[in-house]
Parts: C-alpha cells; sequence; structure tokens
C-alpha cells in the first residue's frame, strides 16, 4: 500500500461564531442587573463610550468664568449660608427642622454572632469561660446548629472536655431558644424547656418518636403513650409551631435580593400595553469627540487603529442592546397575546406553551427564546412572575379546553384545601374528581403534582 499527498479544494458551509455574535448572545441573556453591571465594565474598558442624558446633542458654548480676583466670594458663601468666620455651619441661620430625624433611619441587622456575643457579654463569666463560650458561637452553622465535634473543638482550644461542654450549656441559655443545638431533637427539647409550662406529651414525643410524628403514624404514637390518637395530633400541631432552624431569625442586608422587571404589563383602556424596563440601565452613547477625531484623522498609526477598533466595538454594543431589546419586546409580546386569559382571570386559565411555539410565531430560533427569557421577570397586574413560569407542559380536556400543568395544580390545591380533614381525599379520589372537570390524568400524575405543591398524602393529612 503506497501512501501519497495531495492538494484538494471543496467548499462547505460551517457555522463560525464570531466575537461580535457572541457578544449578541451574551447580552441577550442577560438579566436586567447582568447587563447593568455588564455596562458599567464596557464604560470602564472603552473610553469612546458615554452614558447620555437624554437631551439633544450638540455643543455648548462653556459658561463665561469670571477671573479668581473678582469671583463674589462673600455672596457666594452667603448663599451657601456658611460662617466666613470659621466656615461652619451658622446654627442661627439654619432650620433644623427641614432636616428629617435621626430615627427615621434604619441600623443594618445584626448578625447572629454579633447578637450573640452581645448576650454573652451580659452574662457574668470568667475570661476562660466567655473565651469559650465565643468560640463555640464562631463555629456555629447558619442556621444555628453546631455540627463540630466537641472533642475536637477540645482539642483545637486546648481545653477540657468538660469546659467545653459547659461553654455548650452557655450558649444553648442564650436567645433564641435551641441556638447550638447538633441535632433537631435537641433542638425541639431546648425550645420546649424554655417555655413555662410545655406539653407533656409534645416533650415524650419528641424524645422517642420524633421520627414516627414525622411519618404521620399517629396511631402507633397512641398506642405505645396509651392516650388519644387525637390528643397526639394535637402535640404534633403543637411542635410544628416550633422553630426547627433558630439561626433563620438573624439575617443582614446583604442577604436581601432585589428583583428587578424586565418587562411591564399594564392594562389601559382595556388593551394590555408591555413597557420595557430601561431604567435598570445606562443609556449608552459614542462620544462626538472620538468620532471626529475618527473622521479628521490621526497621524500616529497605533492611535487610529485603537480609536476605530473601540468605536467598532462600541457600535457592535449598542446594536446587541437593542436587538437583545427588540428580541425580547417581541417575545414578550407573544407570550402576553397567548397568556392573557391568564391575565384576565388568573391561574387556572394558564396556556400550555412551549419555547417552539413562541419561537415559531416571532420567527427566531428555539434557542434564541430560551436565552430570551433566561434569568428575566414580567411585572403583570397578577404579580411578578419570571418568564419561564409561562412555559409549561399540559393536556387538552374533554371540552377541548387547554391546561397547563400549573393551571392543574391550582385545582388540585383547591379540592385538598376543601376538603374533609377528617376523611382527606386519595390520590384516586383526586384523580376521580378532576376528570369530573374535564381534565384527564393519571393517577401517579396528581401524585407527582401533590408532591411538587408539598402536599403531604392523605393519611398524613387526616385530623382525628
Amino acid at each position: 500500500m503506497r501512501l501519497d499527498y495531495e492538494l484538494k479544494l471543496e467548499q462547505s458551509q460551517k457555522l463560525i461564531i464570531t466575537p461580535e455574535l457572541k457578544l449578541a448572545i451574551n447580552i441577550l441573556q442577560y438579566s436586567a442587573l447582568e447587563l447593568q453591571d455588564f455596562i458599567q465594565e464596557e464604560l470602564l474598558s472603552n473610553p469612546v463610550l458615554e452614558i447620555g442624558d437624554g437631551e439633544l446633542e450638540g455643543e455648548e458654548e462653556p459658561p463665561e468664568q469670571l477671573p479668581e480676583d473678582d469671583f463674589p466670594w462673600e455672596e457666594y458663601f452667603r448663599d451657601a449660608d456658611l460662617d466666613l468666620a470659621g466656615y461652619m455651619p451658622n446654627p442661627a441661620r439654619r432650620d433644623w427642622s427641614e432636616f428629617p430625624s435621626v430615627d427615621n433611619y434604619a441600623g443594618s441587622p445584626s448578625t447572629m454572632m454579633e447578637e450573640l456575643l452581645g448576650q454573652l457579654r451580659l452574662i457574668d463569666l470568667t475570661p476562660r469561660q466567655y473565651g469559650i463560650a465565643a468560640y463555640i458561637i464562631g463555629n456555629l452553622e447558619p442556621d444555628g446548629y453546631l455540627r463540630a465535634d466537641l472533642h475536637e473543638l477540645a482539642e483545637a482550644l486546648g481545653v477540657p472536655l468538660e469546659e467545653m461542654e459547659m461553654g455548650l450549656k452557655i450558649v444553648q441559655g442564650l436567645e433564641p431558644p435551641g441556638i447550638a443545638s447538633r441535632n433537631l431533637r435537641e433542638c425541639l427539647l431546648l425550645q420546649l424547656q424554655s417555655l413555662e409550662n410545655p406539653p407533656p406529651l409534645a416533650v415524650k414525643i419528641v424524645e422517642q418518636y420524633l421520627s414516627s410524628a414525622a411519618e404521620g403514624r399517629y396511631r402507633q404514637i397512641a398506642a405505645r403513650l396509651g392516650c388519644d390518637v387525637a390528643e397526639v395530633q394535637a402535640a404534633v400541631d403543637f411542635i410544628r409551631t416550633l422553630n426547627p432552624r433558630p439561626g433563620a431569625n438573624f439575617g443582614g442586608a446583604a442577604d436581601t435580593r432585589y428583583i428587578v422587571p424586565d418587562i411591564i404589563v399594564e392594562k389601559v383602556d382595556g388593551e394590555y400595553v408591555i413597557l420595557m424596563n430601561d431604567q435598570v440601565a445606562p443609556h449608552l452613547t459614542i462620544s462626538p469627540f472620538y468620532q471626529r477625531l475618527a473622521r479628521s484623522g490621526v497621524a500616529d498609526e497605533k492611535l487610529s487603529n485603537f480609536i476605530k477598533s473601540k468605536l467598532e466595538k462600541a457600535a457592535w454594543l449598542l446594536r446587541s442592546i437593542e436587538q437583545r431589546r427588540l428580541t425580547l419586546y417581541r417575545v414578550a409580546q407573544k407570550i402576553v397575546e397567548i397568556q392573557q386569559p391568564f391575565l384576565e382571570h388568573g391561574i387556572k386559565h394558564l396556556k400550555p406553551l412551549t419555547l417552539k411555539d413562541v419561537a415559531r410565531a416571532v420567527g427566531v430560533h428555539e434557542s434564541t427564546v430560551s436565552r430570551a427569557t433566561a434569568n428575566k421577570y414580567m411585572q403583570t397586574p397578577r404579580g411578578l412572575y419570571p418568564l419561564k413560569f409561562f412555559f409549561s407542559s399540559g393536556l387538552t380536556g374533554e371540552g377541548g379546553e387547554d391546561y397547563s400543568s400549573h393551571s392543574i395544580k391550582s385545582y388540585l390545591r383547591d379540592l385538598i384545601e376543601h376538603e374533609d380533614p377528617q376523611n382527606p381525599f386519595s390520590d384516586q379520589q383526586l384523580t376521580e374528581l378532576l376528570e369530573a372537570k374535564g381534565i384527564f390524568i393519571s393517577r401517579r400524575t396528581v401524585a407527582k403534582y401533590r408532591e411538587e405543591l408539598s402536599i403531604p398524602a392523605s393519611y398524613r393529612r387526616r385530623r382525628h
């Protein structure tokens, strides 16, 4: 067999993602806040970009400036209400009633560690006891539990295990009750012990039958404790009022997450109007100075190439942002058109919708619709919803009506809320009730939707 080399020409089509196309794809899938951060980075890296003020472009003549010797300093300080003698505010001239009270300003919430250490300082402790208790507080999880082993903490701190256990008791005596617990049973017992008259049955259930109570085996617990099933259920209801995560009471301003809608839908004169929320991102323009500089030409070739490349990149950025806005508007317009029954009558009238349906109606690829709806929210008269909420599978009822999975879950929740607590509906009975409404789904699907709604099974919902 002989090996030869040869040259051959052929034509083929390939999809090459250019940097400009990649930029447009990334901008399309950005949320409002992500787009704002991206624009801020571009403003720092591209000098030809500017934030427009929305006014008409044009050069303004600089204001006439007075010589420094002729500037009316006395009038300036008089208008500023300052005391020329010491450059300090003159209390006699200032109306302090115009300023808001300091009580109107809210301080930042304290963290769990700050709150617990503040309580610890109010207790009469020796420096050694305070150090051990503070070390335990520093090892607490965000939910308030102590999952570290006491032996390891004692070895790391170089103290006996007895002193570490005493420090743990000190921390567990702080507020809120249940803090520094090592497991759920200890957390619930600490909260019950903090009450003046805790229900004795609730204490026994937490100590001995907590797992059985979680599984709803009330008859088994009642038989072993020699009491009525209704008493066991009442005790379990009381246990459920306790806080299983005591550390969740604490929070900080950094934990707050705000959702900024990308699209606002309002009903005006019987019609739904779509508004793009352009206020979250600054309005970008290209600097007129660099435009004139590029047109006039620059003697330095490197500088000229640099300015031209930055201008091209800025133009692509503005074009990509506008394309994102147009695509998002068209997708939102089609969603509002299809889901208008939901906007009028509520979630039970939400229609099943897929990305392919919207892509076909808008005239774009399905992946484009997926990127346009990712991490974006729509403010409607019915509330704030992610765009992905309006896409759901569904089925066609007996009367030809379309039911989405969200609307079926809404019907399912209503049936369970109005059931007899002493005789709740089983999954098979719920299936038959939905069929009576023209919604034909299997019992397995009913059980799946019920679990997604965090609704327990019928034997756990039964009240005695």
